[in-house]
C-alpha cells in the first residue's frame, strides 16, 4: 500500500519510466548508510509492486528516500512558512493516498466530527488500530503512542479539556511517540539535503484527522529532549478545519 501511495504520487510528477534516477539515490543511499550495493532492479520491482522477493527494512528506507528525493527535486526550494510548499503538498498527498487504502483495509469507522467525547472516543480508536498496523507490519518497529494528554513544552492538558480547549481556545495539542520507524536514516538525510521528509506516518494521521473535520500536524520547534533517543516524538497542534 505505502508503495502505490509513493509512485502513484511521483507518477504524476515524473514521467512513470523515468526510474534511473531513482535506482541511482536508491544505490547511494544503500551504499553510504549501510555500506553495501543495492539490488540493481530494486527501484522497478518497487515500482511495480513485484515482491516475490521481499523488500527489506533498509531497502524500503532507501527507495522511500529515491522517490521522495526525485520528486522533491521536481519542484522549488520551500516556500510559504509552515503550511506552503509544494515539496510538503506532495507528502500529504502520499500520505492521503496511503491512508486510503488503509482505511478500507482495516474497516476504519471515522466520526465526520470530534465534538463528543463518544466521537473523540471514535478517533483515538480509529488512530490506535493505523498504530497497530504499523508496527505489526515493521514500519514502526516496537511502539505507537498517540496521546491527548500533553504535559510537556509549556502544554498543560489533560485528556479531558481537549474538546474544550479545542472549542475554546481554537487549538488543542496531542503527543506522537514512535519507536524507530523504518525511514528514520532516509527522513533525517532527505530533510537535511531538501528540507522536508517523507514523514509516512505522520501525514497518513494527518489525513485521518482531515476525514473528522480537523486540522492537526506536528510542531516545528519542539524539542524531544528527555526522551529516548530510541523514540520519535512529535508535539502536535489540532484546529478544526
Amino acid at each position: 500500500m505505502m508503495a502505490a501511495a509513493i509512485v502513484g504520487e511521483w507518477g504524476r510528477v515524473k514521467p512513470v519510466g523515468d526510474l534511473p534516477a531513482v535506482q541511482g539515490y536508491a544505490a547511494e543511499f544503500v551504499r553510504a548508510v549501510y555500506g553495501r550495493g543495492a539490488q540493481p532492479d530494486l527501484a522497478r520491482r518497487f515500482a511495480l509492486r513485484e515482491f516475490g522477493v521481499p523488500v527489506k527494512s533498509g531497502e524500503f528506507d532507501a527507495l522511500s528516500y529515491a522517490f521522495f528525493r526525485d520528486a522533491f527535486e521536481s519542484f522549488p526550494p520551500q516556500a510559504g512558512g509552515r503550511e506552503g510548499g509544494a515539496r510538503r503538498a506532495f507528502t500529504q498527498r502520499v500520505g492521503a493516498r496511503f491512508f486510503g487504502a488503509l482505511h478500507d483495509h482495516l474497516g476504519l469507522a471515522i466520526p465526520v466530527k470530534v465534538g463528543s467525547a463518544l466521537e473523540l472516543d471514535q478517533l483515538k480508536e480509529a488512530i490506535s488500530r493505523v498504530g497497530e498496523f504499523l508496527v505489526d507490519q515493521g514500519y514502526l518497529r516496537d511502539q505507537f503512542e498517540f496521546k491527548f494528554e500533553v504535559s510537556i513544552a509549556g502544554v498543560d492538558q489533560p485528556e479531558s479539556a481537549f474538546l474544550e480547549k479545542l472549542d475554546e481556545n481554537g487549538v488543542a495539542h496531542a503527543l506522537y511517540v514512535m519507536g524507530y520507524p523504518a525511514i528514520l536514516p532516509s527522513a533525517v538525510i532527505l530533510y537535511q539535503t531538501v528540507g522536508e521528509a517523507q514523514h509516512h506516518s505522520s501525514r497518513t494521521i494527518e489525513e485521518l484527522f482531515a476525514r473528522a473535520g480537523l486540522s492537526a500536524r506536528e510542531t516545528d520547534d519542539f524539542d524531544p529532549t528527555g526522551f529516548p533517543a530510541d523514540r520519535v516524538v512529535e508535539l502536535w497542534e489540532v484546529k478544526r478545519r
